[in-house]
């Protein structure tokens, strides 16, 4: 009898990391781009968005792994199921891939102008060179389990909170001025286009997908162990992986409102790197390109296992991850060998991701709320409101973009 609250306990800290993995969406090159150009442009202002779209993302991040947990299936398997009609899963699962692609677009050019600052690398070798590394991570889930995958991505975490917080050592913050970016208000087209942006890349649809797979994949390691204490050691999981993820959103926004103001062309990724290695020198500068490439490899392979999941899930097909890799990343090296400015590229995907958004919530909250799928562990009725609310502030800010882009 003694053994069994030891066992429990084991279990529990064994379904810790699922989020972590997720969380790692959060910190992609994109969130990168949007919050740092925030930041550099309009100062705070967009504080409050930074924290809105972290809240939204621990609720839905919550429903995603409480999904995982109860049913044993992925979002997306649990759609394949309930859509009767080829016609629909079709549709929807090619809205998916278009936010699949959309991701790629941000993880793969952001990867490649890391490898580009680091090693003059050009930047359409780049892209293929993080679309190949990406492969060899998913590898690791593949050939070794979760955990062993978990591990390697907080490693990358670790790597890219120490090479972005290094850029605010020996800066001060205005602590009323960080205070006044937590009233919301916009100003202009410039602030409703970068809140879209950060939203996109907060709150990541692909990893609303990806979420309630790993949990899915860590079910048997906590079988001992009762659901509703499952779900309490999942948000404490998802707790602790979005306070590292907002804190690290919100440097980078500080990083451009505090070392970056008043200077040319920081609306760049290489920009910032250039004026980094003019403020605080070529280690600092170095430091944050190493974090980009680690943000850019970790979120990759946390998007291409959620577009395999997407596909499984909704067409009831898997792919060679080479060539579904191969499909999904052509975008991005395509717009690199073109020449479009790799930074407004990964700004307009997060756009593109911020429209995918209300497509993974709105079904999301429908199925943890219906007791034909999740029994008597339906989700909590205050949760779904929040959830809905968030789908509301993004539908706004989406359609306010819209009207303003139309001059409306």
């Amino acid at each position: 009898m003694s053994a069994r609250p030891s066992t429990n306990r084991t279990a529990l800290l064994s379904l810790l990391g699922p989020a972590f993995v997720a969380g790692v969406a959060y910190l992609d090159p994109g969130n990168v781009a949007a919050n740092i150009t925030a930041g550099s442009k309009l100062g705070f202002l967009l504080v409050w968005v930074v924290l809105a779209g972290n809240i939204i993302a621990w609720v839905v991040q919550y429903l995603s792994a409480s999904l995982g947990i109860v049913t044993g299936k992925s979002l997306p398997e649990v759609l394949g199921e309930r859509m009767r009609s080829r016609g629909w899963r079709l549709a929807y699962w090619v809205q998916g891939e278009i936010v699949a692609m959309a991701t790629d677009v941000a993880e793969v050019v952001g990867g490649a102008i890391a490898l580009n600052l680091l090693g003059g690398i050009p930047l359409w070798l780049g892209g293929i060179i993080v679309g190949a590394v990406s492969i060899a991570l998913l590898g690791v889930h593949g050939r070794f389990g979760a955990k062993p995958f978990e591990r390697l991505i907080v490693l990358f975490l670790v790597v890219i909170a120490i090479g972005f917080g290094a850029s605010l050592i020996g800066h001060t913050v205005d602590p009323a001025a960080f205070t006044a970016g937590l009233v919301p208000r916009f100003k202009g087209f410039d602030s409703l286009l970068l809140a879209a942006a950060i939203l996109g890349a907060t709150v990541m649809p692909h990893a609303i997908y990806a979420h309630s797979g790993f949990s899915r994949d860590r079910i048997d390691a906590a079988a001992s162990v009762s659901i509703p204490r499952l779900r309490q050691a999942t948000r404490i999981d998802v707790s602790l992986a979005l306070i590292i993820a907002g804190a690290i959103n919100v440097v980078l926004l500080v990083i451009g409102a505090v070392v970056l103001a008043g200077r040319d062309d920081t609306d760049t990724l290489d920009g910032a790197f250039t004026n980094l290695l003019t403020v605080d020198g070529p280690a600092v500068a170095t430091l944050f390109a190493v974090g980009l490439l680690a943000s850019s490899l970790a979120s990759t392979a946390v998007g291409a296992y959620a577009g395999a999941e997407i596909m499984h899930g909704l067409i009831r097909r898997r792919v060679a991850p080479i060539l579904r890799r191969t499909v999904t990343v052509v975008p991005a090296v395509v717009l690199l060998a073109i020449g479009i400015e790799p930074t407004s590229a990964l700004i307009l995907s997060q756009v593109v991701l911020s429209w995918g958004i209300p497509f993974a919530i709105i079904p999301l909250i429908a199925v943890t709320g219906n007791r034909d799928v999740m029994g008597e562990h339906v989700s909590n009725g205050v949760i779904r409101a929040l959830a809905g609310a968030a789908t509301v502030l993004v539908v706004v800010v989406n359609g306010g973009l819209v009207a303003l882009s139309l001059g409306v």
